[in-house]
């Protein structure tokens, strides 16, 4: 398929997908991004890879055994709830959940798990609901997963291998007409800068910072800002994110550090969700500040050729 196929049709809504690997991960990641977009009249849809099946309780409030004996229903209700907050689609991959080992040695993953699946089956599972959803712009996570937990980065090579395979009509002929999305970005969460700029300023208001410690232990690990090249403007999202994250009660304690940093600081201090574009088949430019850049021009461009 062509790329110029995939350019906006007079009319046309323009699509975003997400691909998180957990129920909550499009909450905390990306989130007011995609509140933005919906409130725009752009259509988006979050794909989640597994049912969370085998995450902790990690909200005292939830931690209770009836609540444990149920936890993949609650936690697909908790996804419906985040997914009405956020007004966005959504559709289950349905995998299983691999946990995160934990313990020095770590123990095997569990047999049957997302991260030991059959990638070709996992990417062909994305690539039928990328020819169903037909969307523009793709956004995952980077090959660090976000940070390495099995699933996220099981999330990043199923997402790569579906995105050069969606739109080769060679590839998985059952899985639907080819569709050829035309940017795929990497989201990119707490940077040093970020985290920095916060922490000075829940300072400079005279209150302890719960970013202490992150901060002076940062040296041992790698830095995303550096790879940010798109800033979404997105503060007036930043409650309905929040209220999207709160309702994963099982996974969020409302008085974690999630949010301690008080909304009118970070609206105020860092508006924006950062994005690393990784690929584009239209011509645009970086630093970017619309992850749709580009793509209503190739469309004017394609029209007046």
């Amino acid at each position: 398929m062509s790329p110029s196929d995939a350019v906006l049709a007079p009319g046309e809504r323009p699509r975003l997908m997400t691909v998180h690997a957990h129920p909550d991960d499009e909450s905390s990641k990306g989130a007011a991004s995609s509140a933005r977009y919906v409130a725009e009249g752009h259509d988006v849809m979050v794909v989640t890879c597994t049912g969370g099946e085998r995450g902790s309780i990690l909200n005292p409030a939830m931690d209770r055994p009836d609540v444990l004996a149920d936890m993949t229903a609650i936690r697909r209700a908790e996804m419906a709830r985040a997914a009405e907050i956020l007004g966005v689609q959504h559709r289950w991959l349905g995998f299983v959940d691999s946990g995160l080992p934990e313990g020095d040695p770590k123990p095997p993953l569990p047999e049957g798990c997302f991260a030991l699946g059959d990638i070709e089956e996992q990417a062909e599972a994305l690539v039928r609901v990328i020819r169903e959803f037909r969307p523009h712009v793709i956004v995952t996570y980077d090959e660090n997963g976000g940070y390495p937990h099995p699933d996220h980065i099981r999330t990043h090579e199923v997402s790569m291998a579906a995105w050069e395979a969606a739109g080769d009509p060679e590839r998985f002929p059952d899985a639907g007409a080819p569709w050829q999305p035309l940017k795929l970005y990497y989201g990119h969460g707490f940077s040093k800068a970020r985290i920095t700029a916060f922490h000075e300023a829940i300072l400079a208001s005279g209150q302890e910072s719960p970013y202490e410690e992150w901060l002076t232990n940062w040296s041992d690990r790698p830095d995303p800002g550096e790879r940010v090249t798109t800033k979404v403007v997105c503060g007036d999202y930043f409650p309905q994110r929040d209220d999207a994250l709160r309702a994963h009660a099982t996974q969020v304690d409302p008085t974690s550090r999630w949010f301690q940093t008080p909304l009118e600081v970070q609206t105020r201090v860092w508006p924006t969700e950062d994005y690393e574009l990784v690929q584009s088949l239209v011509e645009t430019s970086v630093p970017e500040t619309d992850l749709f850049a580009g793509i209503e021009e190739a469309a004017e461009q394609r029209r007046a050729g």
